[in-house]
């Protein structure tokens, strides 16, 4: 492992996971646990060996670690305890990174799971926890249900609870509204988004106050 030869809470940390892929690595095991092959699929762009490398390094350093599950014993990569206190940090980086979002995608890849570490972090960065409906979010793909827990906000695949509405959108257009970088009111009026059932309950994650 390459050291920065300073004693320096950042530094050490970057020795860690400051290496390019690794962080990108945990927000996928942030997820779920993973195979080898998901995990290529969810990283567009690694190559395999550098894939290898990473994960190696991970692992030795105690961020990740090896389970065995399902028929045969297939090897899912998971985060250690101490590797999934990293959630914390990539949610501070994805509300930093709100005016890297604003030009949109372009040409670069998207993964609609993405938006359950990202959609959570920005709305709990402005608005308070509190109790709401969950509405649904389709912006591609399978449908998605947002709700507020106690701790704060869920993003994931639809349960069996009911829907107060669906906002349907574009996933740039979503991260928008979630970040309060685009208003509500703005993104209906100039057809970005469409909202079946209680506007009202939509309104209660993405107009809330801002945290002071």
């Amino acid at each position: 492992m390459r050291t920065y030869g300073q004693y320096c809470g950042l530094a050490r940390s970057l020795e860690v996971v400051g290496d390019r892929w690794n962080l990108l690595i945990v927000r996928q095991l942030l997820l779920a646990p993973a195979r080898y092959r998901d995990l290529i699929d969810g990283l567009p762009g690694i190559a395999t060996n550098l894939l290898a490398d990473r994960l190696r390094d991970l692992e030795a350093a105690g961020v990740i670690e090896r389970q065995l599950a399902g028929e045969g014993s297939v090897v899912h990569y998971a985060l250690t305890p101490w590797g999934a206190e990293l959630r914390q940090p990539i949610a501070s980086l994805i509300c930093w990174s709100t005016p890297l979002m604003l030009r949109g995608p372009g040409g670069d890849a998207f993964r609609v799971e993405w938006l359950t570490l990202a959609i959570p972090a920005l709305l709990g960065s402005r608005i308070a926890i509190g109790e709401r409906a969950a509405i649904g979010l389709d912006v591609g793909g399978p449908l998605l249900q947002l709700h507020a827990t106690s701790h704060g906000f869920d993003v994931g695949r639809r349960d069996d609870r009911e829907l107060a509405a669906v906002l349907r959108t574009e996933p740039a257009f979503a991260l928008g509204l979630a970040a309060n970088a685009l208003s509500l009111d703005d993104a209906t009026a100039a057809g970005l988004v469409e909202i079946d059932g209680d506007e009202s309950a939509v309104r209660g994650y993405f107009t809330a106050e801002t945290l002071k």
